[in-house]
């Protein structure tokens, strides 16, 4: 399977700059997203850890309009999150900011670098999952807690890359907006 994407299948578009408006109305229903979806998986009991809502919408902006709405989303849903609903807890909202600047940054840059498939969208989820668990091991200094991280998010890791490729499909079917 190759990296690469023709434009029909969704070729990145032209990443939105802090000058737009756009860029602010884009961010405002991402992290919208990043509030409401993980408050709905909460009703689930281990809901949260297991689907890792909070970054769903993280890859797609970063994805999809580009590093600066990447890393506004990724900073913003969880604060927004832990003022408004207590979650995610003080003592993982460190990681949390962590693993959403890291996806914010490497969606982009393989959104950017290789196009839409679904082999670069597992690619980018699965290297922040990666190197977020670096990061959480040694700012916790427990890499069994970063592999139980991964072990109980892995149903929210096939979640992002199925669900993110379907959500980057169908905004790529909307054209160069």
């Amino acid at each position: 399977m190759s990296l690469a994407a023709s434009p029909a299948c969704g070729a990145p578009v032209k990443p939105l700059s802090v000058a737009e408006a756009r860029f602010y109305l884009y961010t405002t229903l991402f992290v919208a997203g990043n509030i409401v979806l993980p408050a709905l998986c909460h009703l689930v009991p281990g809901g949260g850890p297991m689907l890792l809502p909070i970054y769903f919408f993280t890859l797609i902006a970063g994805w999809r309009f580009g590093l600066a709405a990447g890393l506004a989303t990724a900073v913003l849903s969880p604060l927004a999150n832990h003022v408004l609903t207590g979650m995610p807890a003080q003592e993982m909202l460190t990681v949390i900011l962590v693993k959403s600047v890291m996806l914010a940054v490497i969606a982009s840059l393989i959104a950017r670098r290789f196009g839409l498939s679904l082999l670069a969208v597992a690619i980018a989820v699965l290297g922040y999952q990666v190197a977020g668990g670096i990061v959480e091991a040694i700012l916790t200094a427990s890499l069994a807690a970063a592999l139980a991280d991964f072990r109980v998010g892995l149903p929210g890791i096939v979640l992002q890359i199925l669900g993110g490729y379907a959500v980057l499909r169908l905004l790529a079917r909307g054209g160069n907006r």
